[in-house]
């Protein structure tokens, strides 16, 4: 699934596929949101792990899971 994440002063948006589930990423941010020193940190499909401060996040765009399409198909 394709996570958006804004970041403060930033120029550009973090954009990281992940295999958690939109609930799990969902409870990570308000987990970070809700302590005053927050962190959010999350792991996309390769392993590789994001970490940004909660005071720090912009939005959060959580995108439906991708389904990857082979072949010349309708769209």
């Amino acid at each position: 699934m394709e996570v958006k994440i804004g970041v403060q002063h930033a120029g550009r948006e973090l954009v990281l596929e992940s295999t958690d589930s939109a609930e799990a990423v969902e409870r990570a941010v308000a987990e970070a949101l809700s302590s005053p020193a927050g962190v959010l940190s999350l792991t996309d499909e390769k392993g590789r792990k994001v970490i940004i401060p909660a005071d720090r996040l912009a939005y959060v765009e959580i995108g439906e899971p991708a389904v990857r399409r082979v072949g010349f198909g309708a769209v």
